[in-house]
């Protein structure tokens, strides 16, 4: 694994974590933690492959392009990736609109959830503990 992907795995796994420990104080910083985690994790996978992005449009049109309709990965963890990124606008760039604490819940065990399916995918390669 080249420095980049290892900085970003250890990004997405960081960042999951301090999302789920501000979840009760801060959900819309939560929420946005969530999504970046991630993104990170999505990030450093397909840099695995060679592939890297430059909109975070074109890493969950891959995702769904090359994980999802290929059967690597099922629709739900599309899906998740989707949701995450929707919420993390609410929570961003929301104005009067925020984030409950459920819904801060709901994004981190989304981001987990698609992190354990990067890990599961090379474990060597992405380790779950930093």
């Amino acid at each position: 694994m080249n420095r980049e992907t290892a900085a970003l795995w250890s990004r997405a796994i960081k960042t999951c974590h301090l999302a789920k420990r501000i979840t009760e104080e801060e959900p819309d910083s939560a929420a946005s933690r969530a999504y970046y985690a991630a993104f990170y994790a999505v990030s450093a996978r397909f840099m695995m492959d060679g592939a890297t992005f430059t909109k975070h449009s074109a890493v969950e049109t891959a995702l769904h392009r090359d994980l999802v309709k290929t059967g690597r990965w099922p629709l739900e963890l599309g899906d998740a990736y989707s949701s995450l990124r929707e919420i993390r606008m609410t929570a961003d760039y929301g104005g009067d609109l925020s984030v409950d604490v459920e819904g801060a819940k709901d994004a981190v065990d989304s981001a987990w959830r698609i992190i354990e399916a990067v890990h599961n995918e090379n474990p060597q390669m992405f380790p779950l503990e930093e």
